[in-house]
């Protein structure tokens, strides 16, 4: 979203101009508002990074979902762990090939009480000037426990709802 800069730098978006400012400061001032944030990624998502920290502090950001070209195999299984939702973009899809310039507000519809690993879900665009698009993309949560770390947002609060039913 800012080229030439490191992966430190985004936009902040709230106030219409888009104000290049830290990646920490704009998460905390959408955290003000309570705006949750979606990362838009391309490919193996999370590759290189610190394992499950990576995903806490995604999480700690106010992050709810992760839209990929594609995961790195590990860093998927700790976004569910931290209960962020990781969506992957069909094959030839990219923020690129959509246009999108982080500017836009998501919905994700589809979700459900009965959502099954894999499935297809729909990810709602909406442009500054109020276009609006829908595109497929598949729920990559894998396993049937892993629907259930999400649906207790993590895998701690689902241990220790575990715990506290005995």
């Amino acid at each position: 979203m800012v080229p030439g800069t490191g992966g430190r730098v985004t936009k902040y978006f709230a106030n219409g101009e888009g104000e290049q400012m830290s990646i920490f400061d704009a998460a905390m001032k959408y955290a003000k508002t309570n705006n949750p944030l979606v990362i838009l990624a391309g490919h193996e998502y999370g590759s290189g990074s610190s394992r499950d920290w990576a995903a806490k502090g995604t999480r700690l950001l106010g992050v709810k979902a992760v839209v990929a070209a594609s995961f790195e195999r590990i860093h998927r299984s700790n976004l569910v762990g931290m209960g962020v939702l990781p969506l992957q973009f069909a094959e030839g899809t990219t923020p690129q090939s959509l246009g999108l310039d982080g500017s836009e507000v998501f919905s994700i519809t589809g979700l459900s009480d009965k959502i099954r690993p894999g499935q297809e879900v729909m990810l709602e665009i909406q442009s500054r000037d109020r276009e609006s698009k829908s595109v497929s993309v598949k729920l990559r949560i894998d396993t049937p426990i892993e629907i259930d770390y999400y649906r207790h947002g993590g895998i701690l609060p689902f241990v220790l709802r575990q715990l506290l039913s005995k």
